[in-house]
């Protein structure tokens, strides 16, 4: 394969994963991690991608955000098998705070439905699937309505979490990483998330790998303010390594 083509790949990966890390690209191109950090950085130079820690992410990325449709999209196989395994955070009985984002809808899912909880979300889809089931007392925190997340956002929705306190906290993340810990592309959706994971006993994180190693605009929370993050297996050694050194507990499904 001459370098264009692999170059060529390799955004195409990125555009559809959001992601590419050097040691998988390595290895399904058949080449060297030095071969693919060049790529890299001849791709950086042509404004297609930007390097981040151990990879890229499209330049797309940074100047928009994907909306609720297109996210729910990418890497589906494994936000199945964390809201799955994000189960066994569950409370036996009492309240939990459901963040607005594609993993999470994917655990209000699969919620079990033979335990009692009470359901605090900001997430309209979330409200609208979970408010027939009989064993769910559901909640919605109001506030105006951002239609690229379905998330409520702003000071109704602060003022509600305020008087709130539940036993765990799942949230979504746009990006996390040791160094500058968990952030989102807009400012009035990471003050509601940092105010979700006040009212909250725990606070476990859903987020897919791509997350892991990318900033973006907003930080809503330090690592050490999570108590466990549940990913999949595409997780880089050394990334995991970062955030286990930080004190979090990690979950890979």
């Amino acid at each position: 394969m001459y370098a264009e083509e692999r170059q060529d790949r390799i955004v195409e990966l990125a555009r559809g994963e959001g992601r590419v890390e050097v040691a998988r690209l390595a290895e399904d191109l058949g080449v060297t991690t030095e071969t693919i950090r060049r790529d890299l950085s001849a791709l950086e130079r042509r404004g297609h991608l930007r390097r981040v820690h151990g990879g890229a992410i499209p330049i797309e990325r940074l100047g928009t955000e994907p909306d609720v449709a297109m996210r729910d999209a990418v890497m589906t196989a494994e936000k199945e098998r964390i809201a799955k395994a994000a189960l066994a955070e569950l409370p036996d009985e009492g309240s939990i705070l459901l963040d607005a984002g594609t993993t999470t809808w994917r655990f209000a899912q699969v919620l079990p439905t033979d335990r009692e909880l009470t359901v605090v979300t900001n997430a309209l889809n979330v409200a609208a699937a979970l408010a027939t089931r009989p064993n769910l007392t559901v909640l919605t925190l109001g506030g105006r309505v951002r239609a690229r997340t379905l998330a409520a956002v702003d000071v109704w929705a602060l003022g509600q979490l305020r008087d709130t306190f539940v036993d765990v906290a799942f949230m979504g993340t746009n990006g996390v990483s040791a160094e500058r810990g968990l952030t989102t592309p807009d400012p009035t959706e990471g003050a509601v998330k940092r105010a979700m994971i006040a009212a909250a006993r725990r606070t476990v994180v859903l987020a897919d790998h791509t997350k892991v190693g990318n900033d973006h605009l907003v930080k809503f929370a330090d690592v050490r303010d999570i108590d466990t993050f549940v990913t999949d297996h595409g997780l880089a050694a050394e990334l995991a390594d970062e955030l286990e050194s930080a004190g979090v507990r990690l979950v890979q499904a």
